[in-house]
């Protein structure tokens, strides 16, 4: 099982608008693309609550708290606990699903996203959760760097974010200037 891959389905779960049932379809990407067409609206619901619980553990965990974080995690791998099995249609196709037959999407998805998380703070840490620093977004991400030093969801985000850093440090530095140059008086 690739725990990575489920770990990343909380992030993508965590950062996505969740208004309507296609915005919840549009969540299920790759292999979990036959989630599509099994969605129907009262998972929007419950994809929502969730969603809150989830960022919660980013949150605590970017903020240091680990307790917390696995208290959270403990929560949502009861709410959604995983039933494994082997799936496939002959040897060459075997895998792994998280829940028994006939489970619904948000029990496939949420007891996958869960448990990956779960494993993800065992193997690396709730430190690893982070929350991007650009106070404009809030995206979450799991910190794979070497040195754990990674502070945005995205590169995009560092840049731009380093981008209006500098603009204001430029402002600062011409207001002072002004300031410095006006008559006294």
């Amino acid at each position: 099982m690739d725990f990575d891959a489920y770990a990343k389905t909380a992030v993508d779960l965590v950062n996505a608008p969740l208004e309507h049932l296609d915005d919840l379809r549009a969540v299920f990407i790759d292999e979990r693309s036959w989630m599509r067409e099994e969605a129907v609206e009262r998972d929007v619901a419950v994809f929502r609550r969730a969603q809150k619980r989830l960022r919660d553990v980013f949150e605590s965990g970017a903020a240091g708290r680990d307790a917390e974080a696995v208290a959270e995690l403990n929560i949502l791998l009861e709410t959604y606990p995983i039933q494994p099995r082997i799936s496939g249609h002959d040897s060459g196709d075997w895998h792994m699903h998280v829940t028994s037959r006939g489970a619904s999407v948000s029990a496939e998805y949420l007891a996958g996203a869960a448990w990956g998380l779960a494993v993800w703070l065992c193997e690396y840490g709730s430190a690893r959760f982070g929350v991007c620093a650009d106070e404009r977004c809030g995206n979450v991400y799991l910190d794979t760097s070497s040195n754990n030093c990674r502070r945005f969801c995205s590169e995009r985000c560092a840049t731009r974010s380093h981008v209006a850093a500098h603009r204001a440090r430029k402002r600062a530095a011409v207001d002072e200037t002004l300031t410095q140059l006006a008559p006294v008086g």
